[in-house]
C-alpha cells in the first residue's frame, strides 16, 4: 500500500519519537506522550485502511500470530 505524502511525512516525524521512547524505556516528557498519541492514531488508520484492500492477509497474519503463541 502506497502511502499519500501527507501521510509519509507525518510519519516520518512522529518516527523520531518512537524511537527515543525506545531507546529511554521510557516516556520522559509530556510532549512525547502526545506525539505518541499521533502515531497511535496513525497507525490505527493505516491498519485500517490495508485491512480494507487487504483482508485476506490481514486474517492470514492473525491466525500466524496465534499459532506462534
Amino acid at each position: 500500500m502506497k502511502l499519500d505524502d501527507a501521510t509519509f511525512r507525518l510519519l516520518r516525524r512522529l518516527a523520531p519519537v518512537l524511537d527515543d521512547v525506545l531507546n529511554a524505556g521510557e516516556v520522559e516528557h509530556a510532549d512525547q506522550a502526545m506525539d505518541l498519541s499521533s502515531l497511535a492514531q496513525l497507525c490505527s488508520q493505516l491498519f485500517d485502511a490495508y485491512r480494507d484492500h487487504h483482508p485476506g492477509e490481514i486474517a492470514e497474519a492473525r491466525l500466524d500470530a496465534l499459532e506462534s503463541q
